[in-house]
C-alpha cells in the first residue's frame, strides 16, 4: 500500500510541473486555430491535386481537430482519398504540447514532425495516384449536399455552399462570438479544457507507468519492450489507431521516458491521427471506405516503423 501511495504523489507532483507549460501551449495553438481555420480549409479544397502536399504542411501544423475537419471535408468528397492519409499521416495530435511541456530539444521534435509530413506526402500521392490507375477516384466533383442529406440539414443551404465554396463545417459548427471579449473567452475556455483533459490523461500514463514500473522492477519493461523490437512497433501503431488525444500522450510519454524506441514511437504517432477516423466513420456513409482507409492508417504506421527500424533510426 505505500508504494501506491509514493507512485500517486510522485505522479502528481511530476504531471503539475506540467500543467504551466501545457496551458501556454494550448493557448497559443487555440489562438493561431482560431484565426487560421477558415483560411487552412480554403487552401485545402483549393489545392486540387496537390492536395497530399497541402495536407501532410497544414496537419503537421498544432491545430486540434484538424484531421477531423479533414475526414469532413473527404466525406463530402471536396478533398481526396489521398490528400486525408496525408493529414491523418501527418498531424501530431497533442505530440507538440507533451514535447513543450516535457521542454525537449527543438530539434528533436522537428525531426518528428519532417518525417511525418513526408511519409504523409509520399503516400497520401501514392494513394490518389493508384486509385486514379483503378479508376476510383471518384468523378472529381464535391458531394456536399449528399453529407447534408446524411446529417439531416437543410439541404437548400448546403447546396449554397457547395457553390459558393463555403467551409464545409461552418454550416454544422456555428461559433458565435460576440467581439474580442467573446473571441478570447472562446480561446481561454477551450485551452483550459484541453490542457485539463491532457493533464488527466498525463497523470493516469505516468502513475499507471509507475505502478507497473515499481510491480515488475525499474528494468524489466523496457527490457521487454527492447526484447520485442518487432511487437512494440505493432502494438504502438494499434494504440495510434485509438481515436482519442490519449493515444499520442501516451506514446510520446512512453517515448520521452526511454520505454518505447524511435521506430515503434514513428509507427504509433504516424497512426495517431486524433479523432480523424471517428470522424470519417461518422460522416462517410461507404464503411468499406473507412475500413480501408483506416487499415492503411495501420499498416502504413506500421511498414514506416519497420523500416526505421531496418534503416537504424534513432531520434
Amino acid at each position: 500500500m505505500d508504494f501506491f501511495l509514493d507512485v500517486l504523489i510522485d505522479s502528481f507532483w511530476d504531471t503539475l510541473e506540467l500543467v504551466p507549460f501545457l496551458l501556454l501551449t494550448y493557448l497559443a495553438m487555440e489562438a493561431l486555430e482560431h484565426g487560421a481555420a477558415g483560411k487552412t480549409e480554403k487552401v485545402v479544397r483549393e489545392a486540387g491535386k496537390a492536395g497530399p502536399a497541402v495536407g501532410a504542411l497544414l496537419g503537421a501544423l498544432p491545430q486540434c481537430g484538424f484531421s477531423a475537419m479533414a475526414a469532413t471535408l473527404y466525406a463530402g468528397r471536396v478533398v481526396t482519398a489521398g490528400t486525408l492519409v496525408a493529414v491523418i499521416l501527418a498531424t501530431s495530435d497533442e505530440m507538440l504540447p507533451v514535447f513543450l511541456a516535457h521542454q525537449e530539444a527543438p530539434a528533436r521534435m522537428l525531426a518528428i514532425l519532417l518525417i511525418k509530413i513526408v511519409c504523409g506526402m509520399v503516400l497520401g500521392f501514392a494513394v490518389d495516384a493508384v486509385l486514379r490507375l483503378l479508376h476510383r477516384a471518384g468523378d472529381g466533383h464535391a458531394h456536399i449536399h449528399e453529407l447534408c442529406e446524411r446529417e439531416h440539414c437543410e439541404c437548400d443551404e448546403c447546396k449554397e455552399e457547395e457553390s459558393s465554396d463555403a467551409p464545409v463545417h461552418e454550416h454544422h459548427h456555428h461559433h458565435h462570438e460576440d467581439g474580442p471579449h467573446g473571441r478570447l473567452w472562446h480561446i481561454t475556455r477551450s485551452a483550459l479544457i484541453h490542457t485539463a483533459q491532457v493533464t488527466a490523461f498525463i497523470f493516469l500514463i505516468t502513475f499507471l507507468f509507475g505502478l507497473m514500473i515499481e510491480g515488475v522492477g525499474s528494468d524489466a519493461l523496457p527490457q521487454i519492450l527492447a526484447d520485442h523490437p518487432v511487437r512494440a512497433i505493432f502494438l504502438s501503431a494499434l494504440v495510434g489507431m485509438i481515436p482519442n488525444c490519449g493515444a499520442s500522450v501516451t506514446i510520446s510519454e512512453l517515448f520521452l521516458d526511454g520505454t518505447l524506441s524511435t521506430p515503434a514511437m514513428l509507427a504509433g504517432l504516424l497512426s495517431a491521427g486524433g479523432v480523424g477516423l471517428l470522424v470519417l466513420f461518422r460522416t462517410n456513409a461507404n464503411m468499406r471506405q473507412n475500413i480501408a482507409i483506416a487499415a492503411f492508417i495501420y499498416v502504413a504506421g506500421v511498414a514506416l516503423g519497420l523500416l526505421a527500424a531496418m534503416l537504424g533510426i534513432v531520434i
